[in-house]
């Protein structure tokens, strides 16, 4: 018997995999996703467990062979939206990504965002960035739309004098502050491993 529920997360990567690996532990396990709709089924309480991947900076390439990649790991991988856009043909320019993935549209990275990436419990650490290094390349990644977004931001409220743009900024610098510090910490790590 399958389960729906319609929920968005957006951006709060870490509220979705909470709410992900919640659903494992009271016996559900995700069979598919859509814009707004994760359709779960039946399974033993924490069979699985789940992790969030930010792949909009990726080609479309790039995703592919990374969800490849993760599938050859014996994982599986779920597509999944970042926005709520319901039209088609859009294009979204990502000046922040690597070169194949600057311009972003329907077949390409655009409302494919996110890769859901499951893992049967097994007992065994679920790492995908399993070195230190690897881990701040991945918080930079993620870092680099919130700071882009909050630049442009901050550019227009000072030259169009809009506290309304000031307000988006301020709303930017959050998450920005928040994978700043990740970083540091991270690099505070690596120096103290040495």
């Amino acid at each position: 018997m399958s389960k729906k529920h319609y929920r968005f997360f957006g951006a709060l990567l870490n509220a979705q995999e909470n709410w992900l690996n919640k659903m494992s532990a009271n016996g559900y396990r995700l069979i598919r996703t859509s814009k707004l709709m994760y359709e779960f089924e039946e399974c033993k309480p924490n069979e699985y467990e789940y992790q969030i991947e930010f792949i909009a900076r990726k080609s479309r390439s790039s995703a592919q062979d990374y969800a490849a990649f993760l599938t050859e790991m014996g994982y599986k991988v779920f597509y999944k939206n970042i926005n709520l856009n319901y039209s088609i043909g859009k294009v979204r320019l990502r000046p922040w990504a690597e070169p194949g993935g600057r311009i972003a549209t329907n077949s390409t990275t655009y409302n494919r965002e996110l890769l859901i990436v499951e893992k049967p419990h097994d007992g065994k650490p679920f790492e995908l960035h399993s070195t230190i290094d690897d881990r701040i390349e991945y918080y930079k990644s993620i870092r680099a739309p919130w700071l882009f977004m909050l630049i442009i931001f901050a550019l227009f409220g000072v030259i169009m004098r809009s506290w309304i743009f000031g307000a988006f900024a301020l709303m930017s610098l959050i998450p920005t502050i928040l994978y700043q510090l990740e970083i540091i910490s991270l690099s505070k790590s690596a120096k103290t491993n040495e």
